[in-house]
């Protein structure tokens, strides 16, 4: 069983009704570093995948507007 953790950056995509894929980085102050650089819109999430497959997923740091409001 491969089982292995990376920190994930997700945008929201233009129109904002759904997220898309950034970047992954191993390391979580590299991956904070790039977040916090990139601006505003994002989601900074901890996933640990296995054999391939997400597994667990858990949102660390979202930034800017990541809600619709009403």
């Amino acid at each position: 069983m491969e089982r292995w953790e990376q920190y994930e950056i997700w945008s929201i995509a233009s129109g904002g009704s759904r997220w898309e894929f950034v970047a992954a980085f191993h390391d979580f102050d590299v991956a904070s570093a790039v977040a916090r650089r990139r601006g505003q819109n994002l989601r900074l999430v901890h996933a640990i995948y296995v054999d391939g497959k997400l597994a667990e997923q858990q949102v660390l740091v979202e930034l800017g507007k990541t809600r619709q409001t009403a």
